[in-house]
């Protein structure tokens, strides 16, 4: 039998508004997080004009963290979630990125605030973690799914990890749901965050791309119909900001 299944050198995927081989996405998107890792919480707060930190609250107030509980927080990048919920009286914490820059500035991060107790990092890639079945109670990923090459995969280990009755929540910027706002939320992605990133963090590109991968990214209807496809029960959605973001979450029952 004849295999018509494209392989990675053949299938594309988007990054931003372009198309590439989904094999070189993995690449691309590395170089983008290795470009913005030690400004990057900068100009996270440049970007959202700080929103990002009260939707972080929101977010951690959503995992109510407890300490009989663990938890993988995959894209993890600089340890804002980890953080959260280690003060917030969690349990121990698996810190992964597969971005080896992002995950030492969260290293350091941990260690300035005092938090090593309880918390592990690993560089892995979210869509084949190295990680047995049913081992962890709690799976967040946090404005890190849209930059996944396959997402229904990341999705899927999500589930493979957790423990029965255990929980995945994503925050991750949405499809607004105010029309009226749309022209002034397109200039400042399309136009403000390319010159900040020029000007604060001396790369355009990298923040251009971020804009784009905003819109390319599923919308809230869609993102929990691939929760629900990869097995996640009791699907839900909360928008944030009129929908500039949302936080997903589902059960493995």
């Amino acid at each position: 039998m004849i295999d018509n299944t494209p392989d990675d050198r053949q299938r594309t995927v988007d990054f931003g508004f372009r198309q590439v081989p989904a094999e070189a996405k993995k690449s691309l998107v590395r170089e983008v997080f290795d470009s913005v890792a030690t400004r990057y919480d900068l100009m996270n707060d440049l970007m959202s004009l700080g929103i990002h930190r009260a939707w972080k609250r929101a977010f951690i107030a959503a995992l109510a963290p407890r300490p009989d509980r663990t938890l993988l927080d995959l894209a993890g990048g600089t340890g804002d979630i980890t953080f959260g919920w280690l003060a917030g009286g969690g349990g121990p914490v698996i810190l992964s990125d597969i971005n080896q820059a992002m995950l030492e500035v969260g290293r350091d991060r941990a260690l300035a605030r005092g938090f090593a107790r309880g918390l592990s990092f690993l560089v892995a890639d979210g869509e084949c973690l190295p990680l047995p079945n049913g081992s962890v109670n709690t799976v967040t990923i946090s404005f890190g799914l849209r930059n996944c090459t396959d997402k229904p995969a990341v999705l899927a280990e999500a589930r493979r990890v957790l423990k029965p009755g255990g929980r995945f929540l994503c925050l991750e910027f949405s499809r607004l749901q105010v029309a009226a706002l749309m022209p002034l939320y397109d200039t400042w992605s399309f136009r403000v965050l390319p010159r900040l990133g020029r000007h604060v963090a001396r790369d355009a590109d990298s923040y251009r791309y971020l804009a784009e991968s905003i819109r390319t990214f599923p919308d809230q209807d869609a993102l929990a119909d691939m929760m629900r496809a990869a097995g996640l029960s009791r699907v839900r959605v909360r928008n944030l900001t009129g929908g500039i973001a949302a936080i997903h979450s589902g059960w493995r029952l």
